[in-house]
């Protein structure tokens, strides 16, 4: 539990295919936080790029099965079209450096679950596409592989 806020029942089930386009596009939240090297990384710096927001957890069964597929869709993508940021909910650096290693995208540490409640974050993994303008875009509930045909197209009509 942090602060109130138990984790648990947050556990979202596995779907398959692509992820959900939002009829309205609401800005993005805020969020910056810092990533496993103790440097901060802010959304805010992507702007004018397409940018995926996976919030996600060791202790999370289909988090831990989508992960690595976190990592192939970015290198699916041109540098500077689309940014992968997985932000790992209520562990600790080691806790989450053990599970990760060294990826090809910033794994961010929201250590109190802050950047959780600003979100509309429905259970982990939720994953939200934000487009160049800042707004949310797409979202899916439940793991993914995404680097499946079906998100990279999605991926590639907001870029």
């Amino acid at each position: 539990m942090l602060a109130g806020l138990a984790l648990a029942p947050l556990l979202a089930r596995a779907q398959s295919g692509g992820m959900t386009a939002l009829a309205e596009r609401p800005p993005a939240p805020p969020l910056a936080l810092p990533d496993l090297d103790d440097q901060q990384v802010d959304l805010a710096a992507f702007r004018g790029r397409v940018v995926l927001v996976n919030f996600w957890a060791t202790w999370c069964p289909p988090c831990r099965k989508e992960f690595p597929s976190l990592g192939r869709l970015q290198k699916l993508f041109e540098p500077g079209q689309l940014a992968v940021l997985a932000v790992n909910v209520g562990e600790d650096a080691d806790t989450v450096f053990a599970f990760t290693g060294a990826t090809n995208f910033p794994v961010l540490l929201d250590r109190r679950a802050d950047a959780l409640r600003r979100w509309p974050v429905k259970g982990l993994p939720t994953t939200y596409g934000v487009d160049k303008a800042g707004r949310l875009a797409l979202r899916a509930v439940g793991g993914r592989e995404f680097d499946d045909p079906a998100v990279v197209a999605q991926l590639k009509e907001l870029i």
